[in-house]
C-alpha cells in the first residue's frame, strides 16, 4: 500500500507539473516544432545518451571492485539498464538501484551495506560532476549578464567543489579514495556527453541561439530531477525549463520541446532493460 501511494503521489506531481506548463505554452506550435525535428541529430542525441550510460555503468563498476565485487563489463552494463528501467517503469516500487544492491548482496553474499554504499557514492559523485559542469556553463550565460554579483561565488564554489568531494571521500569512503580521480574524469563525461545529446536535440529542432544559456539550464533541470518526486524525472525538467528561460525572455517552446524529447530518448533507451531482465535472470552471475 506504501508503494501505492507513492507511485500515485509521484504520477499526480508529474500530471500537475506538466499540466501547469502546457496550459502556459502554445501546444500547437509545440507539437509542429517537435515534428519538424532532424531525425538524423536526433539519433546522434540517442547515440550520445547512451555513452553518458556506459560512462556511467563502467564508473559504478570500479566502485563494485573497490569492495570485491568482481562483475564482467557486460554483465555490469545489463544490470546497469535493467536498473534504468526499473527506475523509470516501476516507479515508488523497489527502484533500479534498489534492485541493483539486492541481486548483487543476494549473488555474491555482501553485506548488503556495503553495497548501498557503492551505489549511493556512485550518485554523489555524478551530482558533484554535474554541479560543476553547470557552474562551468553558467560563468558565460546569460544569467553571469543579469546577476554579475553571484560570478565570484560561482568561480569560488568552482574551485573548492573538487577539493571538499575528496576530503568527504577520504572521511566517510576511504574504501573508495584509491578510485576517487578516474572516476571524477569518468563522472565529467558522463555529464558531458548527456550536455551533448541535449545539444544535438537543440540541433534538430533548428535552434542554434542562446546555446550556452540552454545547455545551463538543461544541467540545471537535471539537479531538479534528482528528487524522485516525479516519474523519471518528467515534469520536474519542464517547469525549470518554463520558468527559467522565461526569466531570461527566451523561446521557452524550445526547451520544453527538447526537455520532452529527452525524456524519450531515456524512455527508449530504458526499455533496453526488458531484454536485459531476460538475458540477467537466465544467466549465472560472473563472480
Amino acid at each position: 500500500m506504501k508503494k501505492l501511494l507513492k507511485t500515485l503521489l509521484q504520477l499526480l506531481v508529474t500530471v500537475l507539473a506538466l499540466y501547469l506548463v502546457l496550459k502556459k505554452t502554445d501546444v500547437t506550435r509545440l507539437v509542429a516544432i517537435i515534428r519538424s525535428a532532424n531525425p538524423w541529430y536526433l539519433l546522434l542525441s540517442l547515440f550520445f545518451f547512451n555513452l553518458s550510460k556506459l560512462f556511467n555503468a563502467v564508473r559504478l563498476n570500479r566502485f563494485f571492485k573497490a569492495i570485491g565485487i568482481e562483475l564482467s563489463a557486460i554483465y555490469n552494463l545489463k544490470l546497469y539498464y535493467l536498473g534504468m528501467f526499473y527506475n523509470l517503469f516501476l516507479p515508488g516500487g523497489i527502484g533500479g538501484d534498489g534492485y541493483k544492491i539486492y541481486v548483487l548482496q543476494k549473488n555474491h553474499g555482501m553485506k548488503m551495506i556495503n553495497v548501498f554504499h557503492a551505489v549511493f557514492w556512485d550518485r554523489v559523485c555524478g551530482i558533484i560532476a554535474l554541479i560543476f559542469l553547470s557552474l562551468i556553463l553558467l560563468l558565460p550565460s546569460t544569467f553571469a549578464l543579469k546577476l554579475p554579483f553571484l560570478v565570484p561565488y560561482v568561480w569560488g564554489l568552482m574551485v573548492i567543489i573538487y577539493p571538499i568531494a575528496y576530503l568527504l571521500n577520504k572521511l566517510l569512503y576511504r574504501q573508495f579514495i584509491g578510485v576517487f580521480t578516474i572516476t571524477a574524469v569518468e563522472s565529467l563525461l558522463v555529464q558531458i556527453a548527456q550536455v551533448i545529446s541535449a545539444l544535438f536535440i537543440l540541433l534538430a529542432l533548428s535552434h542554434h541561439g542562446n546555446m550556452i544559456d540552454y545547455m545551463a539550464i538543461f544541467l540545471i533541470s537535471t539537479v531538479a530531477t534528482i528528487l524522485p518526486i516525479t516519474i523519471g524525472g518528467a515534469g520536474a525538467r519542464e517547469v525549470t525549463f518554463f520558468y527559467l528561460l522565461g526569466a531570461m525572455q527566451l523561446d521557452t517552446s524550445i526547451g520544453i520541446a527538447l526537455s520532452l524529447i529527452f525524456f524519450a530518448i531515456s524512455a527508449l533507451s530504458s526499455l533496453a532493460g526488458i531484454l536485459t531482465k531476460i538475458s540477467h535472470e537466465t544467466s549465472e552471475p560472473d563472480r
